[in-house]
């Protein structure tokens, strides 16, 4: 038996807040509440257990829209496996380009976080290599100029 339970039982049963679960149903990644005479939302275990699937789907990363995707795939019992798994290595290689661009913000920022002494001087590397002009267009590749590791130019 499905058990009922307002809003502030399915924060606590999911660990997702009250604001995130109405965002959700109004974008249909959950049923809408049904509602009590006083109009309080009721939620029950299918609910939460939904509201943890987005939760944990979130955390990994996934869009709204990958989300919603997952969700029609994950209630369909019926789904071929190569659907979640496309889905899933989809996902892997965004954050696989992702994880590389944030290396090279950080090499590119390495070098003039590490020349600037952080005194009372107003010479610092960190803005000069900010102001710097970008050449090419912008992309992920990081470029050495003047010594300065830079994001954004091509090679």
């Amino acid at each position: 038996m499905t058990r009922s339970m307002n809003i502030v039982a399915a924060v606590r049963a999911s660990g997702v807040s009250a604001k995130m679960i109405r965002h959700y149903e109004e974008r249909g990644l959950i049923a809408k509440a049904r509602r009590t005479a006083a109009g309080y939302r009721l939620y029950g275990d299918a609910d939460v257990h939904a509201l943890r699937f987005i939760r944990q789907a979130r955390d990994l990363g996934f869009s709204t829209q990958h989300i919603a995707a997952l969700l029609d795939l994950w209630r369909d019992r019926r789904r071929p496996s190569a659907k979640v798994k496309a889905l899933a290595l989809e996902h892997l290689r965004d954050l696989e380009r992702k994880a590389a661009e944030l290396h090279a913000m950080k090499a590119t920022l390495e070098h003039p976080v590490h020349g600037c002494h952080g005194d009372d001087r107003p010479q610092c590397p960190n803005l000069e290599a900010l102001a710097m002009p970008v050449e090419g267009g912008a992309t992920a590749q990081p470029v050495r100029r003047r010594g300065v590791l830079r994001q954004g130019t091509r090679r």
